[in-house]
């Protein structure tokens, strides 16, 4: 999946850097974004609301210079794990969908990851079964050379 500015379509990032979503602030959760996002010069605070005492940049699309989300610069400990994280809002975003080739506005997707736990075993049980596979070639190739 690829993610655009809703405005001009200009491609912003993909699924390979998104790592979530905050709920409450209708934000999507970037590693990485293209060179196509703009982080503002200018620093700004909120006073009220999810981002009271967080330090923070505006996001712009390069093409059209809408605003497309923040990067937290400094926050509170409740928002400490966002920090230089890009944050996308989903209200300016969408997104392509390849497997359906179709365009959808990122305000109608999730963006939950799978727990990390879940990603351990997985990878745990690939390596394992791969070992196995390496075990088995050693052996036949241990019994071809007569040693």
């Amino acid at each position: 999946m690829t993610l655009h500015c809703q405005q001009c379509n200009t491609v912003l990032g993909d699924s390979f850097d998104v790592c979530g979503e905050i709920k409450s602030m209708d934000s999507i959760m970037c590693l990485k974004v293209t060179n196509d996002v703009v982080v503002g010069d200018t620093l700004e605070s909120k006073h009220k609301g999810e981002m009271a005492t967080c330090i923070y940049s505006s996001l712009k699309c390069h093409g059209c210079r809408s605003a497309v989300g923040k990067v937290i610069h400094s926050a509170p400990p409740r928002l400490a794990t966002v920090r230089s994280i890009f944050l996308l809002s989903k209200a300016n975003i969408s997104c392509y969908v390849l497997n359906s080739s179709s365009m959808v506005k990122a305000s109608t997707l999730t963006f939950d990851l799978r727990a990390f736990r879940e990603s351990i075993n997985e990878v745990r049980q690939q390596f394992e079964s791969q070992l196995d596979h390496m075990l088995t070639i050693k052996r036949r190739l241990v019994d071809r050379s007569g040693i």
